[in-house]
């Protein structure tokens, strides 16, 4: 990746963009295996980045939520516009994809957000089901883009989903099927930021959580770690065989959700632990306890047809073996957030709110780098799996807030 000092500001081509003068930007996974590999590029030369924080030196005409001088984070979900791309020193973001941060929450935290808060909402809420208005004013994301999806023949107003999302969006839980309060979910890849994200709002919505991590890396800071990152159950991901028989002794057919966020093995023995016998009883000295305490929230589940299915999300594959009847896959519909404007506000605001109320938990700092040249440091540092505790982020900061770039749990 090479520096470009010749390339103009980016022009603001829409009444509800803004422009916004980066200070810490965040280094994805994606932008070294997306050259490494193969794939993400649409066109060259490229931009990459996906998200940043920085101050808004320019409003859009249509927002009042996002004012000139704001202190910001950019979550560019739209990697075919350039403009959006984080990797430059003045980035273009829509109102709706732009979050505000709180003056207590320093810049590089709010740089460890981003991409990996919507990619958990979106697995959390679609996937899943699970209605966030319990917490903070939340959006049922679900709900909404259910009313607010226009058919072939819609009026205005209203947004076409893409053909890629539709089903997912539109079909992918049953009457019955919606995660619900007290609802038992395994996440694997626990130490990730998608992870760290989800465990986050899946605890705050209700649901119990069983985290899946290598646990000689990630046990001890984990379980001790406060809530709602804490899980409700730990287990070591070592051998995925033992995972699996723990999880099923542990939870049985209590077990209907699952979020894979390392890649199709662990996603395929999330889909074995999910594929149950339903009547074989669980081993006690493994079970967890069936009549522990759940959250005063807890709602009864509609009636539904049949025998509710298990879920499975994958955020970066799904397993080869076909789903069958047991067992739904999930692919997480990313794009919502920059294509359905309601979608995107609603999260966007909703991410203030948490921030504002300390609810959600930014992942650690845990590493710095300096200046532009920097990011193919940290890039190169990913690539070689040397960040701290082999976490995937990494984080570059311009003038005026030290030049570095970090690296996240």
């Amino acid at each position: 990746m090479t520096t470009s000092h010749t390339r103009p500001v980016p022009a603001l081509l829409h009444e509800w963009e803004v422009l916004v003068k980066s200070h810490v930007i965040g280094l994805n996974p994606i932008d070294w295996k997306a050259p490494d590999f193969g794939f993400g590029i649409p066109t060259l030369p490229y931009t990459a980045g996906r998200e940043l924080a920085g101050r808004v030196i320019q409003a859009s005409r249509s927002s009042s939520r996002i004012k000139e001088g704001d202190n910001v984070i950019c979550i560019s979900t739209d990697y075919r516009d350039l403009r959006k791309a984080a990797y430059q020193e003045y980035v273009v973001s829509s109102s709706f994809n732009t979050v505000r941060i709180p003056p207590f929450v320093p810049l590089q935290s709010a740089a460890t957000l981003g991409v990996a808060f919507v990619a958990a909402a979106l697995a959390v809420g679609i996937c899943m089901g699970v209605d966030f208005s319990h917490t903070a004013d939340g959006p049922d994301l679900l709900e909404l883009v259910q009313k607010n999806a226009a058919s072939s023949s819609s009026s205005s107003g209203c947004y076409q989903l893409p053909d890629d999302i539709r089903a997912e969006c539109l079909e992918g839980l049953a009457p019955g099927e919606r995660a619900l309060p007290g609802d038992w979910v395994a996440i694997w890849g626990g130490s990730s930021t998608s992870a760290n994200l989800a465990v986050q709002l899946a605890r705050l919505e209700g649901l119990r959580v069983a985290t899946l991590v290598d646990t000689a890396k990630h046990g001890l800071r984990l379980s001790a770690h406060g809530s709602p990152l804490r899980p409700d159950l730990l287990v070591d991901s070592h051998d995925p065989d033992r995972a699996v028989a723990i999880l099923r002794a542990s939870l049985g057919p209590r077990l209907r959700f699952a979020l894979d966020t390392r890649g199709r093995d662990s996603a395929a023995a999330l889909g074995r632990a999910l594929r149950q016998e339903k009547e074989k009883a669980p081993d006690a000295s493994l079970a967890v306890d069936k009549d522990a305490p759940v959250t005063p929230r807890q709602s009864p589940r509609p009636a539904s047809k049949g025998a509710p299915r298990a879920h499975l999300v994958g955020l970066t594959g799904l397993p080869k073996e076909p789903a069958g009847e047991e067992v739904v896959y999930h692919t997480v519909p990313i794009k919502l957030y920059h294509e359905a404007p309601a979608v995107g506000e609603a999260l966007s605001a909703w991410l203030e709110r948490l921030l504002e109320a300390g609810a959600l938990v930014p992942p650690d700092v845990v590493a710095v780098e300096e200046g532009f040249e920097g990011i193919n440091v940290g890039l190169d540092r990913m690539r070689r799996g040397r960040s701290a505790v082999e976490r995937p982020w990494s984080f570059w900061s311009s003038r005026g807030y030290r030049d570095s770039v970090c690296s996240r749990r």
